[in-house]
């Protein structure tokens, strides 16, 4: 899906690690949230609550998920999920594009 009709988008951004990774909401009708984003090259660590599906737009990038050894490449056109209440690392190679949907 490369358009969202009908939706909320909140104004302020999200900015995290002093701007190097910033996102917008989206709100759905049926209550779904999602984040639109960008992020610049550097090392990241994030955590999240809920279950997450990233989804990488353009860019490439490193990510080490939970209870994972090795790091996994992602690029463009792929994505990998995210366990709740877990961390997870980033190395981004490139400039990121980004849509995270959270899952309930």
């Amino acid at each position: 899906m490369s358009e969202f009709t009908g939706v909320t988008v909140t104004r302020e951004a999200n900015i995290y690690y002093d701007g190097k990774v910033t996102s917008r909401t989206v709100i759905f009708p049926d209550g779904a949230r999602k984040t639109l984003g960008i992020m610049l090259p550097g090392d990241y660590d994030f955590g999240t609550d809920k279950p997450e599906i990233m989804e990488i737009l353009s860019g490439e990038m490193q990510v080490l998920l939970p209870g994972a050894q090795e790091w996994t490449r992602v690029a463009g056109g792929q994505r990998f999920d995210v366990p709740g209440k877990s961390r997870f690392q980033l190395k981004v190679a490139t400039v990121a594009d980004y849509c995270c949907s959270y899952v309930d």
